[in-house]
This record gives structure tokens, C-alpha cells and sequence, in this order.
């Protein structure tokens, strides 16, 4: 399974990023049916090389073999194909979520720095200010600028709030 639905992730990565720069806003639907069955393709053929290896482990509680940490992440993968490929469906959806951990990054590294936050209320505060950064960011506002306005009393509020 490994190196197959990597592959087939990546190409399909490729694919919608050739498609944006082209000005595309949506993948033709040919095209996603051949991707998403190569990848119902590739989980079957995981799950069947799993049961083939077969577990020798019985669970105590139910008797019945115990799944490996394969077989319990072709359940998941093939349970949320649609989340797992949702990048390919809706282009606004980012390939990966290194947004999201550069966000958490700051606080972990913070606390590491530090020691930890003196009490909640510092914590809270501290990612309030974060969070307010980061989506200045996000809509194209100077995160300093931003931050003047808001002790104006004039706070930067996206439109989709």
C-alpha cells in the first residue's frame, strides 16, 4: 500500500496544482473518478495483502485477531476517503495541514522557551494574539497595522465571521 497511495496522492497533488495554474477551479470529472477509484484500488488491495499476512494474536477479550497498525489505518483511510481526498474536490482545501501545526508551533514553542504560562489567563491571551495575527495574515493585512487599529478600537473582523 505504501508507496502506491503515496504516489497516487502526489500525482493527484500535481494534478490540481497544474489545474490552478491553468486558472481551473475544479478538476474535470473523469479525472476524479479515475483518482478516487486508484485509490479504492489501492485500500483493497492493502486490506487484502493485510488478510493474506493474517495476525496470529488473538485478543483475550474477543478471541478474534488482533489488527495491526495497518489494517487499522486502511479502516480509517478507506472510512474517510472523501476528507482524505477533499483537496481534490474542492481546490481551496490545502493538500496538507502545515498551517494549522505552524500555528500550534508558536505555542509549544513558547512554553518551551518559558517554562510554561503562568496561569491560564496568560495562555488564553497568548493565543488570542496569535490567532488574531494569523488571520491578518491569512487576509492579506499588515498584522502590525492590524494590531494598531484594534487598540484604536477599530479591530480587523473577516467577513465570514
Amino acid at each position: 500500500m505504501g508507496a502506491g497511495y503515496g504516489k497516487l496522492l502526489v500525482k493527484i497533488k500535481r494534478q490540481v496544482g497544474s489545474l490552478k495554474e491553468t486558472g481551473c477551479t475544479e478538476m474535470p470529472e473523469n479525472d476524479i473518478k479515475e483518482n478516487y477509484l486508484s485509490y479504492k484500488d489501492i485500500i483493497f488491495k492493502g486490506k487484502k495483502e493485510c488478510l493474506d499476512k493474517g495476525s496470529k494474536i488473538l485478543s483475550k477479550k474477543t478471541g478474534k485477531p488482533i489488527k495491526t497498525d495497518a489494517q487499522r489505518l486502511l479502516e480509517k483511510l478507506e472510512k474517510y476517503d472523501i476528507e482524505t481526498l477533499s483537496f481534490m474536490f474542492d481546490f481551496s482545501i490545502p493538500f496538507d495541514n502545515n498551517l494549522a501545526e505552524r500555528n500550534i508551533r508558536m505555542v509549544k514553542l513558547r512554553q518551551k522557551i518559558s517554562g510554561c504560562f503562568r496561569g491560564d489567563e496568560g495562555g488564553d491571551w497568548f493565543c488570542r494574539i496569535r490567532s488574531y495575527a494569523s488571520t491578518c495574515v491569512k487576509n492579506g493585512f499588515d498584522v502590525m497595522e492590524s494590531f494598531s487599529d484594534a487598540l484604536k478600537g477599530e479591530p480587523f473582523i473577516p467577513d465570514n465571521v
